[in-house]
């Protein structure tokens, strides 16, 4: 087994291989929880990574996570050896809200991508972040340093990136713990049935197109998003969402599947002719701010956590920006429970 001496770092530690014997004791216990206990400079993500690239063995054989403790059980654990980062500083803008030698609260704005993949080599967060910290934790993998959490290109808001590995690694940890609170609002199209609800769904990837999102209940991973309506509109509406969970897409994916689609989402939302025929004719003024709508109109509103050296419980908020602040400024006063119900009848309606 690979122990720290008082000279090692985590960073450092994270690179070696660990040789782990199961005792008594474990028996039973899940091998991605086992082996973040044993292995405090590895997050619970990262091991699951590990694991899926074949770089845990458990007797020799490459095992799942969910692969159950058995007592004499010999686990070698790994870690890919470091490489160059791919990602390269680049002199992009960013909307700083908090900053120390731990952590970094940032206000992304749209059409910023995350991390670098496929079409986005440079341009991104992680490029800005680069250049911006020169010092971001590397535990989350060379293309994403410092990242513990995303948000879609699209998305703007708050995010919180890691500026070393031990506070990578607690944020990580926290973030799977559900102990890390993100609220979001988005403009939909359609007026909800029901004034708040949770939407409890597994999401997996599309069996049809594999670089989308959708709800599975088969293999799909937990998912649950809960959301109220903070105003009703003519055939248009807001809603305030908090997530419980982090999964690919899930707002989007979640509303969606509920006929609650996100405005401007090309992807899982409906076509910009189909979102203005909701609009009675008569609010001209929403339709042509609607029209002129270029992305989806969900942000990241509120970031709540707790420092990860300090221990100090940290809230953070970021006003709607201009185009989602515009869309929403647009919607005429509250309706009637007359009216809100006529336009759930007629949204029904449409989509059978």
């Amino acid at each position: 087994m690979c122990l720290m001496t008082e000279n090692e770092t985590s960073e450092q530690l994270s690179q070696e291989p660990f040789e782990l014997t199961a005792g008594q004791a474990d028996a039973g216990q899940r091998l991605d929880v086992w082996l973040a206990a044993q292995i405090p400079a590895l997050s619970r993500n990262r091991i699951q990574s590990l694991i899926e690239e074949g770089a845990v063995l458990v007797d020799q054989v490459m095992v799942k996570a969910r692969h159950k403790i058995h007592p004499g059980e010999h686990i070698l654990v790994i870690p890919p050896p470091p490489q160059e980062p791919e990602p390269k500083p680049e002199s992009i803008p960013l909307d700083v809200i908090y900053e120390d030698a731990d952590i970094i609260v940032l206000n992304k704005q749209a059409g910023l991508v995350t991390h670098p993949a496929p079409g986005h080599s440079g341009g991104t967060l992680v490029n800005a972040l680069l250049y911006h910290c020169h010092d971001l934790s590397g535990i989350g993998g060379v293309k994403r340093p410092g990242i513990v959490h995303r948000l879609d290109a699209d998305t703007s808001g708050l995010l919180v990136a890691a500026k070393n590995d031990d506070a990578h690694r607690i944020l990580a940890e926290a973030m799977e713990r559900r102990e890390i609170s993100r609220r979001y609002m988005a403009v939909i199209a359609g007026v909800p049935k029901e004034s708040s609800g949770t939407i409890d769904a597994p999401i997996g990837r599309s069996r049809t197109d594999r670089k989308k999102m959708s709800i599975d209940s088969r293999n799909g991973r937990a998912a649950v998003t809960h959301w109220e309506v903070v105003t009703w509109g003519p055939g248009i509406s807001v809603l305030r969402l908090k997530l419980e969970t982090g999964r690919t897409h899930q707002i989007r994916v979640h509303l969606a599947s509920k006929m609650m689609p996100i405005i401007g989402d090309t992807v899982y939302g409906w076509a910009r002719k189909r979102e203005m025929e909701l609009i009675p004719r008569t609010e001209r003024h929403l339709i042509q701010v609607l029209s002129h709508v270029e992305r989806q109109m969900l942000h990241a509103m509120e970031l709540e956590l707790q420092h990860p050296r300090t221990g100090e419980r940290m809230k953070f908020f970021a006003p709607p920006p201009p185009d989602v602040a515009e869309l929403i400024e647009a919607i005429p006063a509250q309706l009637t429970q007359q009216q809100l119900e006529k336009e759930a009848e007629q949204r029904h309606k449409a989509s059978e």
